[in-house]
């Protein structure tokens, strides 16, 4: 893994300009290794906002939290790298004992594999020619590198063996069971999943190593239903090794994943109730967004909330605005709009205030009601004290929407000092 390792340390001297929004303008020049080590205050040190940035002490934690679980729980982790689409946070969580990485897409496969990840779970089903020929590259020229994906129709399954004939190593494919009907991806019923199953056997390009699909997809889900579509998972396998399906040419393991960051709970213990297979099992969960956790949506469905014994997960972001209009004493807005702001689950809520002469402080009476492109509007309750010039914290919800805007994100300990920034790849 010393090539990725490399590559990420290489993050380190990219150059600042103005491809990066809120870093200081007297910084432009520096590498971002450079910038880092200044150790900087957020708000005295030359930041323009808006300027998202991430809590040193949270992310910390929230790898810890994970880990824990994962190895109490006696699962494998490839944490959906979608997520955050940030090689250092993949190193972290690699290093904490990830078993891989897991992508969405051709392109996120593209910048793990520039990285070094070499462990790569698609939870997709692949059926792009010039994806496929790459992907049979990547798997003839490195030996080490593991790759992954989602098969759910024979007609899948035919488009990708006609792409990858001819190629030197089969592609490993699990069964993507769907949630039911009117969810998303997946065969539908355990019948359609077997003959997805016998037209993989009928090829010479492809290996069957599991199944595998995503429960949050249940439709209208909830422990119960969620249960009940893992134990149809979980039989679904049992099933399928039964019938001597897993005996493709070097297996050494049966994969069974499912797992987001809604009930990772319930699928630590259907994964706990599997029976003994014919080979080791890979239980493999998924959880991406628990890196950063958020304000508003994951902090209202993570399963610590249920089992707090376990854990919890604490939100790392911040993006830092500034009051510019005070029109009136119940109006104000902020520098910072849907161009900078996750909104697609909600609007973002005030968490904390900031001016040079009082220092930080709780926000209270003051609230998010609406967002321009550059702008977001603040209602005030009577006497509160903002001011233009005053910077406003903003905490979100849904940490794919909030990391995909922000290339470079500065990371700051509970001192404020910027003590690194996070490189992102969209």
């Amino acid at each position: 893994m010393a090539t990725g390792v490399d590559a990420v340390r290489r993050l380190a001297l990219e150059t600042l300009d103005h491809r990066f929004k809120g870093l200081p303008p007297d910084a432009e020049g520096l590498t971002v290794g450079a910038l880092a080590a200044q150790r900087r205050d957020l708000r005295t040190g030359g930041f323009t906002t808006p300027v998202l940035t991430l809590s040193a002490e949270a992310l910390e934690h929230n790898l810890a939290a994970l880990e824990a679980y994962t190895d109490r729980h006696h699962l494998a982790f490839a944490p959906h790298g979608k997520t955050c689409m940030a090689p250092q946070l993949f190193q972290e969580q690699l290093r904490r004992g990830a078993w891989g990485i897991t992508a969405a897409v051709p392109h996120q496969v593209r910048v793990y594999r520039a990285f070094g990840i070499q462990r790569i779970f698609l939870a997709n089903e692949l059926v792009d020619p010039a994806a496929l020929r790459w992907l049979a590259t990547e798997l003839g020229r490195d030996p080490g590198f593991e790759f992954i994906a989602y098969v759910d129709s024979v007609r899948g399954v035919r488009l990708m063996d006609a792409a990858l004939r001819g190629t030197a190593r089969p592609l490993d494919v699990v069964v993507e069971l769907g949630a039911g009907e009117g969810a998303r991806t997946g065969a539908r019923t355990e019948a359609e999943c077997t003959e997805v199953a016998d037209a993989v056997a009928a090829t010479d390009t492809l290996r069957l190593v599991g199944v595998a699909g995503y429960e949050a997809e249940v439709p209208g889900a909830d422990e119960e239903s969620v249960r009940a579509w893992l134990h149809r998972l979980t039989s679904l396998v049992v099933d399928f090794d039964k019938q001597g399906r897993f005996t493709g040419t070097g297996l050494s393991q049966i994969v069974v994943s499912a797992g987001g960051s809604a009930w990772f709970d319930t699928v630590a213990e259907a994964f706990a109730q599997l029976p003994e297979l014919s080979l080791p099992a890979l239980r493999l969960l998924r959880s991406g967004a628990y890196v950063s956790h958020d304000h508003g949506w994951y902090s209202q469905l993570t399963p610590f909330n249920r089992v707090p014994d376990e854990g919890g997960l604490l939100p790392a972001f911040r993006l830092w605005t500034q009051v510019v209009s005070r029109p009136s004493p119940s109006q104000a807005f902020v520098n910072a709009g849907k161009r900078d702001v996750a909104y697609d689950l909600g609007l973002p809520e005030v968490t904390a205030l900031w001016d040079p002469a009082g220092g930080e402080r709780p926000a209270e009476g003051i609230s998010v009601v609406k967002l321009s492109d550059q702008h977001a509007w603040l209602e005030t309750a009577p006497g509160t004290a903002l001011e233009v010039g005053d910077w406003v914290a903003l905490g979100m919800a849904h940490p794919c929407t909030i990391f995909e805007k922000w290339p470079l994100i500065p990371v700051v300990n509970a001192e404020g000092q910027v003590v690194d920034l996070v490189r992102t790849f969209f």
